[in-house]
C-alpha cells in the first residue's frame, strides 16, 4: 500500500494539473481562431485576432496604460517592501506582530472592499484617472505579496556578514546597499516580477479609479465583454498567459543566476 502511494499521487497531482490548464488550453485555442465568432474547436486556425488586437491603437493604449500603471506599483512596493522586511527581520521593536498584520490585511481583505475605500478616498483628493495615483493604490494590494517573499529571503540572509561589515569599520548604509542587497537580489527580483503582475492583472481597483477615456487592459476586456464577446478577446486572453508565463519563466533564470553569482 505504502509502495504504491507514491504513483497513487503523482496520478492525482498530475490530473488536478491537468484540470487546471484545461481552461487556460481553451482560451489559447480559441485565440488562434480563425472564424469571426468564439466555437471550440475552431474550424479553421489564424492569427487574424492577434493583429486586431495589436493594430488597435485603442486596445493598444490600454496595454501601454497598464503597463506603466504595474511598472509604478511594483517599483514602489518593492521599495517599501523591503525596507519593511527589512525592519521586521533585523529590528526588534513593540507591536512588530501587529504592524505586520496591518501590512498584510489587503491580501486578507476582499479587493472589493479595498476598492471601495480607494474610490471615495480618492475622489475626495480629485485623483480619479491619475496614472501614477492609480500605481500607488495597485501597490497597497500588491505589497503583502513583496513582503512576504522579501521576508522569507532576508531570513536567510546570515547577519554575521553585516556585524562583520560593521566591526570592520563600514558604515550602516554602505552594509545595507553593498551587502544586503546583493545578498537579497534573488528575492528582490522575485517580488518586483510577481508585484507586476499583481497590478498588471488587477481588475477592480483599475474598474473604480480609471475614467472612461483611460482603461486598463484588464478593464478594456471587461468592458468588451459585456458589449459582444469576440474572438479579440480570446488573443488579449492569451497575451496575459503569456506575459505571465514569461515573467515567471524570467524569474527562475534570473534567480537561478544571481545564486550562482553569489556563491561564486
Amino acid at each position: 500500500m505504502r509502495s504504491g502511494s507514491p504513483r497513487l499521487l503523482a496520478v492525482y497531482v498530475g490530473a488536478m494539473s491537468i484540470l487546471l490548464l484545461l481552461p487556460i488550453a481553451i482560451v489559447v485555442i480559441l485565440a488562434f481562431s480563425g472564424q469571426s465568432y468564439l466555437k471550440f474547436p475552431p474550424d479553421s486556425l489564424s492569427l487574424r485576432w492577434f493583429i486586431a488586437f495589436f493594430g488597435d491603437e485603442q486596445w493598444r493604449q490600454s496595454l501601454y496604460l497598464s503597463i506603466a500603471i504595474a511598472t509604478i506599483a511594483s517599483i514602489l512596493s518593492t521599495l517599501f517592501g523591503f525596507l519593511a522586511a527589512y525592519a521586521f527581520v533585523r529590528g526588534t521593536f513593540r507591536g512588530k506582530a501587529v504592524l505586520l498584520s496591518l501590512l498584510l490585511m489587503p491580501m486578507i481583505i476582499p479587493t472589493v472592499i479595498t476598492s471601495i475605500a480607494l474610490y471615495f478616498f480618492s475622489t475626495r483628493l480629485d485623483l480619479i484617472g491619475n496614472i501614477f495615483w492609480i500605481g500607488c493604490c495597485h501597490a497597497v494590494i500588491a505589497l503583502p505579496v513583496v513582503l512576504l517573499i522579501l521576508l522569507s529571503t532576508l531570513q536567510g540572509v546570515d547577519s554575521s556578514f553585516e556585524r562583520a561589515a560593521l566591526s570592520l569599520g563600514a558604515s550602516r548604509w554602505h552594509v545595507f546597499t553593498r551587502i544586503v542587497v546583493p545578498l537579497a537580489a534573488p528575492g528582490l527580483v522575485s517580488a518586483t516580477l510577481f508585484a507586476f503582475l499583481v497590478s498588471f492583472d488587477e481588475l477592480l481597483i483599475a474598474m473604480f479609479l480609471t475614467n472612461v477615456r483611460d482603461q486598463t487592459l484588464a478593464v478594456r476586456i471587461w468592458n468588451s465583454l459585456h458589449l459582444e464577446v469576440e474572438p479579440t478577446i480570446a488573443a488579449v486572453s492569451a497575451f496575459l498567459i503569456a506575459v505571465t508565463g514569461l515573467l515567471l519563466l524570467a524569474d527562475w533564470i534570473i534567480r537561478r543566476r544571481l545564486r550562482a553569482v553569489s556563491w561564486r
